[in-house]
């Protein structure tokens, strides 16, 4: 029985006595902490049954609900706790914690200021202020509060932690790396630091440590979050990404709901061309916290992904003004779609709007790059020297993109020597990264040709799907693919798909390829062939062709004959050199792993050269057409002709203007084929002789 009097009582039935509201609190705080929730949280509903509102008990029964995952009942009893007269700073610390982790990030703020307003020397929550701040984008008032933390508790581990994590987005890397050692000297089985560090030393190029580093954290904490999605992180770096899957499926598997987790799953699975499951997986995330910016962000690259621009650029503008830290690289996706849909000076005002509000950003300036023709004395060139000598502050992935825009700078310059010191650079960094084999890439392509023999051809003939729909211009990267087919899909019949992943795919499947492909019964090919007619049918917006210019499908144009023997192949050719030079000045988006070393790039296109002239032998001429970039800029309505011939249709002037067509281009040739066509690149490669001795070498070709 409640007594109400002026000394609240409240009834202990175990003891069949009554006891004071305080007596009852500490008893509910010792059941707690001996893990006897339920007798806890019964006898602080008989304390607010007594007194309605009480803090202590309201306050309780927060952690109590936080503790057991129950996130929002745990805030809304905090937000009672707090709203008491006489509530003490560490409730109002406790509830901003709460709203942070639920992505309330603003309402979080609130209460992490009541708190270090109303007690100036709690630690804790000066702590609470600095993580949220640092979560909102306020980096510098982030870390004067965790130094402030630091003042008053020197050898506090978690705030020398989270004033790394600071730092870090300051791009003040050694103090980072300095602080989250410390606090590893401090703790040293402490998990957040060894995750932390794994995340910047990946950015570093150090994938080993990394790895190393996320696993013990993993080890320490098997539940830890940040660091499965930091080793998933450097398993995408070392282009792993099936294991990175792994690690983020690892997650997920005690944390379903877990909104970045689930936004890295699609974009992991977005590199794996699995678009329909990537976007699945970024629904999930909006579910699970519709203000996470981060999950904004990779919903507008799946809806990219998937040429839904309009809605892609609603995500991207929607991350970029939620508060946490996906706005710069929100803003750059925004620059970027802008890019591919061909609105050159749109996307180069909003590049230099990234530059301008981020002045580090090696990413904005690495893209900026591409719609700029630089001359001497172009303030840009000296930011970007600026950036690449500041030694341990600027990451190595930050370098490479650096070397790269700096190369492009210099060769529009025509600066040979400088341009290709970076290039060098910048090549050598892309390529430790890479786990490539130039013998075994040799011997692969060999025995696709060996494999796919006219006798083999002639014998599968006629087993796969005959639909005419699917045009595949396939070549070298830098051939003139781009090209090629920005002027098919100017043809009122053709749909340009750009590069489609649905060979590979394919490939994939088959497991050994060639190895398995006489095992391929007449039943698998019409079903593979069917399936990729299906495929491009979803996204041909009611035309009768599509075009499909993924470029290492020239390695497949065999099994295309047998499983699509209706379709029509397109091979691109362009001088062995230009090509070479064109690919080695690129950084790619999708891998190209044989094009960041001047010698294994020329073995590749030897290797590619021999393919394609087995293709020419045993293909038949109405379905392998091969067109030369160079008699395409020379004589473009010719070569336009010539092609429409092949696919039987009519001749349509529109192939003329190309350039004017209006589609989303995402190749790396994405702001030339905005022009008319131009000849300058032609035969570009003398004036840069001097500069590719390994790659004349290699194509066996002498410098002029």
């Amino acid at each position: 029985m409640v007594k109400m009097s002026r000394s609240p009582n409240v009834a202990n039935e175990s003891a069949n006595q009554n006891m004071s509201i305080p007596e009852a609190l500490a008893k509910a705080n010792a059941h707690w902490n001996a893990g006897q929730a339920d007798i806890a949280e019964m006898l602080c509903q008989r304390v607010l049954a007594a007194w309605p509102g009480h803090p202590d008990a309201l306050h309780l029964l927060g952690l109590m609900a936080h503790a057991y995952g129950n996130l929002d009942v745990a805030i809304n009893y905090l937000r009672q706790a707090c709203a008491a007269p006489r509530a003490p700073a560490v409730y109002s610390a406790n509830l901003a914690e709460m709203c942070r982790q639920r992505g309330l990030l603003p309402e979080g703020e609130t209460h992490a200021r009541r708190a270090v307003q109303m007690d100036t020397t709690h630690a804790g929550a000066w702590n609470n202020l600095g993580i949220i701040l640092q979560e909102m984008g306020q980096y510098e008032e982030s870390k004067r509060c965790l130094e402030r933390v630091l003042t008053l508790q020197p050898h506090n581990a978690e705030a020398h932690n989270n004033l790394g994590n600071t730092c870090k987005r300051l791009g003040e890397l050694t103090a980072a790396q300095r602080h989250w050692n410390r606090a590893l000297s401090l703790r040293p089985n402490y998990a957040e630091p060894h995750s932390n560090l794994a995340n910047l030393l990946s950015s570093q190029g150090e994938f080993d440590s990394a790895a190393a580093h996320a696993k013990r954290a993993i080890e320490l904490n098997p539940r830890f979050a940040d660091a499965y999605i930091n080793l998933a992180g450097v398993e995408t770096a070392r282009n792993r990404h099936g294991e990175a899957l792994r690690w983020i499926d690892s997650l997920l598997s005690f944390a379903p709901q877990h909104a970045v987790a689930l936004a890295s799953r699609a974009l992991t699975l977005k590199k794996l061309d699995q678009l329909e499951e990537a976007l699945a997986a970024v629904d999930r995330a909006l579910v699970a916290s519709p203000e996470n910016a981060e999950a904004h962000n990779a919903h507008g690259q799946i809806l990219q992904a998937l040429g839904r621009t309009e809605e892609a650029m609603a995500a991207y503008d929607r991350a970029a003004t939620l508060p946490g830290t996906a706005t710069e690289q929100a803003l750059i996706n925004r620059a970027i779609l802008l890019m591919e849909q061909g609105q050159s000076e749109p996307a180069k005002a909003e590049f230099d709007k990234v530059i301008q509000l981020y002045p580090g950003s090696a990413m904005a300036l690495f893209n900026s790059a591409d719609l700029r023709k630089f001359s001497e004395g172009d303030p840009l060139i000296e930011t970007m020297h600026r950036l690449l000598n500041a030694g341990a502050e600027t990451s190595s992935n930050d370098k490479m993109l650096l070397h790269y825009a700096l190369g492009k700078a210099y060769l529009d310059i025509g600066n040979s020597e400088a341009a290709f010191q970076h290039l060098n650079s910048g090549s050598k960094m892309k390529r430790q990264t890479l786990d490539y084999n130039a013998a075994a890439t040799t011997g692969w392509m060999e025995s696709i040709a060996k494999q796919f023999s006219a006798k083999f051809l002639k014998e599968r003939a006629g087993q796969g799907n005959a639909s005419p729909m699917p045009i595949f211009v396939l070549g070298m990267p830098r051939s003139g693919t781009t090209l090629t087919e920005q002027v098919l899909a100017s043809h009122p019949s053709i749909h340009g798909a750009g590069e489609l992943g649905l060979m590979q795919a394919i490939i994939n499947k088959i497991g050994d390829f060639p190895g398995n492909v006489p095992d391929l019964s007449p039943e698998a090919l019409k079903q593979f062939g069917d399936s990729y007619v299906a495929d491009i049918t979803k996204i041909a917006h009611g035309k009768p062709y599509v075009v499909d210019k993924m470029p290492i499908n020239f390695a497949f144009a065999g099994l295309i004959r047998l499983m699509l023997p209706g379709a029509h192949i397109i091979h691109s050719r362009r001088d062995p050199v230009d090509t070479c030079l064109s690919c080695y000045s690129k950084l790619f988006t999708a891998e190209q792993s044989f094009s960041y070393d001047m010698a294994e790039l020329g073995q590749f296109h030897r290797d590619y050269q021999n393919l394609t002239a087995h293709w020419r032998k045993v293909l038949p001429a109405k379905f392998f057409l091969e067109v030369d970039y160079e008699a395409m800029v020379e004589d473009l309505e010719t070569q336009a002709k010539r092609m429409l011939k092949f696919l039987g249709l009519p001749w349509d002037p529109n192939c003329l203007n190309f350039h004017e067509t209006k589609r989303t281009v995402r190749t790396a040739s994405v702001n030339q084929v905005r022009k008319p066509v131009y000849k300058t690149s032609a035969g570009r490669w003398r004036k840069h002789a001097a500069q590719l001795g390994p790659l004349l070498q290699a194509l066996d070709i002498a410098a002029e």
